[in-house]
C-alpha cells in the first residue's frame, strides 16, 4: 500500500511544486487507515463525496510552493 509520500511525489510529476504541497492533502485522505489498515480503507474517502470534502477542507484551490495556483479537485482525482 503507497504511503501518502509516494502519492504527492506523483502530484509533483503531474504538477510540479513539492512534496509539501501535496502531502497534507494526501495523508488526510489516507487517515482513514487508522481504522482500516488494508485496502478497505479506501471506501471512506476516496470517491467523490470525499473530493467534494476535501474542498471544503483544504479549498477549492492549492497554491503550490511555485506560485502555481491548481484545483483541490485535481489532486483529489
Amino acid at each position: 500500500m503507497a504511503h501518502p509520500y509516494h502519492h504527492a511525489l506523483s502530484s509533483v510529476k503531474k504538477w510540479g511544486g513539492e512534496v509539501e504541497d501535496y502531502i497534507e492533502l494526501h495523508s488526510w485522505f489516507d487517515s482513514s487507515k487508522l481504522i482500516l489498515a488494508d485496502f478497505r480503507h479506501r471506501a471512506l474517502r476516496h470517491h467523490a463525496e470525499g473530493i467534494f470534502l476535501l474542498e471544503t477542507v483544504f479549498g477549492k484551490t492549492l497554491t503550490l510552493s511555485s506560485g502555481r495556483v491548481i484545483p483541490t479537485r485535481w489532486v483529489g482525482e
